[in-house]
């Protein structure tokens, strides 16, 4: 590891300080209290202090602000000639109401590793306006494990799901431009499959009609939320701005009457759209409430997308710091499958540890406890809950990579319910650690970045795949269904079978699958509670990303454009007398 002490910067070398001493300067806030409280009870590092951390001059920075900054793609290319430092992926049960806190550990865990002295980064997506305004809130950590400046997180941050979203309604635009200019390339306008995105949450604007005023050629189209776009999954898959070009012309957006496929260069935009996202593809750099380096960027969901943060990032994090901790969206299932069978088979990444977080209190709602009764203690259902992170377990294992379960300590906690997951973890052969990170930083998850640690010493193995890329599409949707799902079988459905058919003659069968499903139930439907086992996947509908390079399924009843619940989150948001927000949590 580099000599490396995480409390200097090169204008207050630190030497003799301790790292208690030399970052206690917060007066932390009430046990309970908001986020955001607590995040503006820390005065950010100057970005170019927090680069420093990680050798990088402040002259190599695009800075936003004091406290965020992108790296610009001429230090990008330099990056992509280092070293590899260590990667460790956070990934989690099925989610629940009561909250696992995956970004919180991932947080907490970075920190923990600075803390024991090693040269540690962070790489999380951006938050979606979508969700956060919707049913979630906010996505930058919790308590004391937090990336800031939090509020700018949350919203606009450096403008990235803009620019995509600019991308790509600027070829959106572009379809219809070409049917009011006379069609010269006969698209037929009933097989456009490119629709329009937004940053938000509106079911109303899934189906609507276009082109109805004046000359225009009236068709069918919709919105997909921006989190879901082909553009988002490739700025975060794409190498460098080469790959990014290349990638957007590779879009297909339509047939001709003939059949045909009718690509983004064959409409002569992918340079105007790269134009719009040259900026969006370099990597942001922001800290942590103890300034450890993080890096937020991209934003792909992981229940209709592929869930990871960007290549660029990551590789760059990579070359940067010694280890290097992120995190891939909702549960294993979804997040850590799509990491290892699309963004490690393209960008040739191979995780030395994964963590798997849960708590006793998601774990009791697997185990039947109603959310009102969580505070209770209740052995027995913790041992019938832990039933599904052993599922998560034994996929992952599949993998061959070390992991650790890490439980996100609440006070309410009992010592037998801990018990009995420790006893449950021993018989699936991983150990467990309790990790206090919410509630006391990085002096809550020592422990779990010491176990870390160990799972790092030694080669890094080669993820083991779920399927070949030679496999027929049909085979990598069975594989990841009865691998991951516990699913008896798979069933297309006729408008799924015939595109599958279509693909696959068009010279796409090669490219690895990404299932759009349910995050809240091992199968399609929610309602068949987080441990299905037997069922049949229904996949009713395929859309071709070959830009990004795969293809999605859409299982269920899944939707691509979410909507909001009936009270959402902006419900209780606002501004107070002093003009801070209040709500975004």
């Amino acid at each position: 590891m580099n000599d490396y002490r995480p409390w200097q910067t090169p204008e207050s070398p630190m030497e003799e300080a301790t790292l208690c001493e030399a970052t206690a300067t917060p007066e932390w806030p009430p046990p309970g209290s908001p986020d955001s409280v607590i995040a503006r009870a820390v005065s950010p590092w100057p970005i170019h202090d927090v680069a420093a951390r990680l050798g990088i001059e402040a002259s190599r920075l695009l800075p936003f602000g004091h406290d965020k900054a992108k790296l610009p793609h001429d230090f990008t290319d330099e990056l992509a000639e280092r070293p590899q430092g260590k990667l460790v992926l956070v990934t989690a049960i099925t989610p629940t109401p009561a909250g696992e806190g995956k970004t919180t550990t991932t947080v907490g865990l970075g920190d923990g590793l600075s803390r024991i002295g090693q040269r540690a980064a962070i790489c999380l997506r951006e938050p979606s306006l979508g969700p956060c305004f919707g049913m979630k809130g906010g996505a930058a950590g919790g308590g004391r494990s937090q990336v800031i400046p939090m509020e700018d997180i949350n919203l606009h941050f450096t403008g990235d799901f803009h620019a995509i979203s600019s991308a790509h309604n600027l070829l959106a635009a572009q379809i219809d431009n070409h049917l009011y200019w006379g069609n010269a390339l006969d698209l037929d306008p009933e097989r456009i499959t490119w629709k329009r995105t937004m940053d938000m949450n509106d079911r109303a604007l899934r189906q609507l009609i276009v082109g109805e005023g004046g000359q225009g050629v009236p068709r069918r189209d919709g919105f997909d939320i921006t989190a879901a776009s082909e553009i988002m999954a490739i700025l975060c898959l794409a190498r460098d701005l080469d790959d990014l070009q290349w990638r957007l012309g590779e879009i297909v957006v339509a047939r001709t009457r003939d059949g045909a496929p009718v690509r983004a260069r064959d409409l002569e935009v992918q340079g105007a759209m790269a134009v719009l996202l040259k900026q969006a593809l370099a990597p942001n750099l922001v800290q942590t409430l103890e300034h450890t380096p993080a890096f937020v960027h991209g934003g792909p969901f992981a229940n209709i997308a592929h869930g990871c943060n960007s290549v660029m990032a990551t590789r760059s994090a990579l070359a940067l710091a010694d280890v290097v901790v992120t995190e891939a969206g909702f549960g294993a299932d979804l997040g850590a499958e799509k990491f290892f069978n699309i963004k490690c088979r393209q960008a040739g990444l191979s995780p030395s540890a994964v963590v798997v977080v849960a708590t006793l209190r998601a774990l009791k709602m697997h185990g039947g406890i109603a959310r009102e009764a969580l505070g209770q203690p209740d052995p027995e259902a913790v041992r019938r809950g832990a039933a599904n992170l052993a599922r998560h377990v034994a996929n992952l294992q599949g993998a061959g990579v070390p992991l650790v379960v890490a439980i996100n300590q609440f006070d309410q906690d009992s010592s037998e319910e801990h018990a009995v997951l420790r006893e449950a973890c021993d018989a699936m052969g991983v150990e467990v650690v309790l990790s206090r990170h919410w509630q006391e930083g990085s002096a809550g998850s020592e422990e779990l970045a010491e176990r870390v640690m160990a799972l790092l010493d030694g080669a890094t193995p080669e993820p083991r795949l779920s399927y070949a890329d030679d496999a027929g599409l049909a085979d990598k949707l069975r594989a990841i269904a009865t691998q991951h799902y516990g699913a008896a079988d798979i069933q297309l459905e006729e408008r799924a079978q015939h595109q599958l058919e279509e693909y696959e003659a068009l010279g796409y069968g090669h490219l690895p699958v990404c299932i759009a499903k349910t995050p809240y139930s091992f199968a399609a439907d929610p309602e068949m509670g987080g441990l299905a086992a037997g069922h049949v996947l229904p996949i009713r509908e395929l859309e071709l990303a070959a830009g990004a390079g795969f293809v999605v399924a859409l299982c269920g009843t899944i939707m691509r454009m979410p909507g909001m619940p009936e009270r959402p989150a902006s419900a209780g948001m606002g501004l107070d007398a002093a003009g801070e927000i209040e709500g975004l949590s």
